[in-house]
């Protein structure tokens, strides 16, 4: 017995110092030194302060900001308990929730045109996607540009500025960070 102790505390030893201290710590340093904006969570900051993160969403209530995706994470966009809502396509809890929050966009955005895209109906698989696709920013335009005294046009300019192609040029779907356009909206040159 004080045989096999010894050799699973040896075991223990050599698989934990390199793994669990000496790599983690490596890959930390690694991170830091080569990309540290991402390792530190890509936070956007504004006049040295801390607004968000360009990766993580966040809610957006207010009629003269561009809304994100709806989240499930946690009680809303919540970076600790990212998830979506494993919710099946017959799911009466589903169907139930996105013909609420579809009648909830249909009343914040009246004077939007066809139905609300369907990125801003449905939540994403972590429930903190950053993004909204070009259409769902343009579908809001017209809510946006009311509630900030601008034209329609400008606004959609606005929102064609901070279009993200795909990844690479074929991954993905082209993109836009919903707090860097709010940001851009309420920037002094807008």
């Amino acid at each position: 017995m004080i045989k096999h102790l010894g050799i699973s505390v040896r075991v223990t030893v050599v698989s934990i110092v390199p793994l669990g201290i000496v790599y983690p710590l490596a890959m930390t340093g690694i991170a830091q030194a080569l990309f540290p904006r991402q390792a530190n969570g890509s936070l956007v900051l504004v006049n040295g302060r801390v607004v968000g993160s360009a990766i993580i969403g966040q809610l957006w209530t207010k009629p003269q900001y561009f809304h994100g995706r709806p989240s499930a994470a946690g009680k809303g966009y919540d970076p600790t308990q990212t998830g979506g809502t494993n919710y099946g396509p017959t799911s009466k809890k589903l169907i139930a929730s996105t013909k609420a929050t579809i009648a909830q966009l249909e009343k914040e955005n009246p004077d939007a045109s066809g139905p609300p895209p369907m990125d801003l109906v449905t939540s994403s698989g972590s429930g903190i996607d950053p993004d909204i696709s070009p259409e769902a920013a343009h579908w809001q335009a017209p809510r946006v540009a009311n509630a900030r005294n601008m034209s329609v046009a400008a606004v959609d300019a606005l929102v064609a500025q901070h279009v993200r192609g795909r990844t690479f040029g074929f991954l993905g779907e082209p993109r836009v960070n919903v707090l860097e356009l709010n940001l851009a909206l309420d920037s002094p040159s807008t």
